[in-house]
């Protein structure tokens, strides 16, 4: 998967369960290192820098189906700091191509945070197909927009190697990049991953039409990608002119959706506004209503925005003491959302 959704469920204090379309896992260790057991990857061990955005990866045992008791017990990993991982001797640098060597100059420079001069090894190494991935992704980091495209672009074209690099220096990278103000995607190194970048790039350089044709791309991959449906629909209603059949387009890419997550709540939300503009407000209200229904593990902000659309349509359908209700539920949870204060009669003293 190019990008994939996490819904953590915490069981104990370093111990959390992993709910994704590969597959559950389950995550044993501290923020920045974990072993993780399950799926098709079998026993991998994990140490990363937090806040960089790169992992180390070594597999430490592989599930083939048999029972445990027939398998020997995986030797220990020792650790390696990482940033020494990266650290090229005199004679490794004499037998490794320049692009290569830059490229892993540039993952030292982003274990150390110094996002810049990775940025400046990395420019050397956009001949990769990883080195311009990690070019483009460290380019958003730093608001260099235009040209983290052109790299993304790069990457995209030479698809077949994404991943190569990574693989050989066991390192993974999960860049996380916002879809929603209340839903982010972790971005990993493949064609997925990049055209989801290279939409939200095109989005905040304000060309609309270009971020619908990665969309568009990514649902030709994947009709039912979740994701990519609550991108396409954050961009229809935000970034385009909208009109009637705009929303049309909305009711349809929520079609058969039901409340299962953050992000498919997230989409009915949206499902939400657009049967609200087409004037299906009796639709919108019981929908809204639905989606309410699930809290737990909800984020607030998700809950807060969704009870705010719910009191606009009651107040479209005269149901003014609804609507009231709903806002004055909102206050009580976060006085300064939105307009609510304001809606509400109160007023700043002085």
């Amino acid at each position: 998967m190019g990008f994939r959704f996490f819904r953590r469920i915490k069981l104990a204090p370093g111990v959390s369960l992993n709910l994704s379309k590969s597959g559950t896992s389950m995550s044993f260790g501290p923020r920045g290192a974990k072993i993780t057991v399950g799926g098709s990857q079998g026993t991998r061990a994990t140490v990363g820098i937090p806040g960089t955005g790169i992992y180390y990866t070594k597999t430490v045992g592989k599930g083939s189906g048999s029972p445990a008791r027939s398998r020997a017990p995986a030797p220990p990993m020792a650790y390696v700091h990482p940033a020494d991982r990266l650290s090229m001797g005199f004679f490794k640098r004499m037998i490794t191509p320049d692009d290569e060597e830059a490229f892993v100059d540039g993952l030292r420079e982003m274990v150390r945070g110094n996002n810049a001069e990775a940025y400046r090894r990395l420019q050397e190494a956009t001949h990769l197909a990883d080195g311009a991935f990690l070019a483009g992704m460290v380019a958003i980091r730093l608001g260099k927009l235009k040209d983290a495209a052109i790299h993304l672009k790069v990457a995209a074209v030479d698809q077949a190697r994404l991943g190569f690099y990574f693989s050989k220096y066991a390192v993974r990278p999960a860049i996380s990049i916002p879809i929603t103000p209340l839903v982010s995607a972790q971005i990993d190194p493949t064609l997925r991953g990049i055209l989801l970048a290279l939409a939200e790039v095109s989005q905040h350089l304000g060309n609309a039409n270009e971020a619908m044709q990665h969309l568009r791309r990514l649902l030709e991959i994947d009709p039912g990608d979740i994701m990519m449906r609550l991108s396409m629909c954050e961009l229809l209603l935000d970034s385009l002119r909208a009109d009637h059949g705009v929303y049309q387009d909305v009711v349809q890419l929520a079609e058969d959706v039901e409340n299962e997550s953050e992000v498919h709540a997230a989409l009915l939300l949206y499902k939400a506004k657009a049967l609200h503009h087409l004037g299906l407000n009796d639709a919108a209200s019981r929908l809204l209503t639905a989606i309410l229904r699930k809290r737990k593990d909800r984020p607030q902000e998700l809950l807060l925005a969704v009870q705010y659309e719910r009191a606009l349509v009651y107040e479209s359908m005269g149901r003014h003491a609804d609507a009231r209700s709903d806002f004055e539920q909102i206050y009580a949870a976060n006085c300064g959302y939105e307009d609510v204060a304001k809606r509400l009669g109160i007023t700043k003293k002085g």
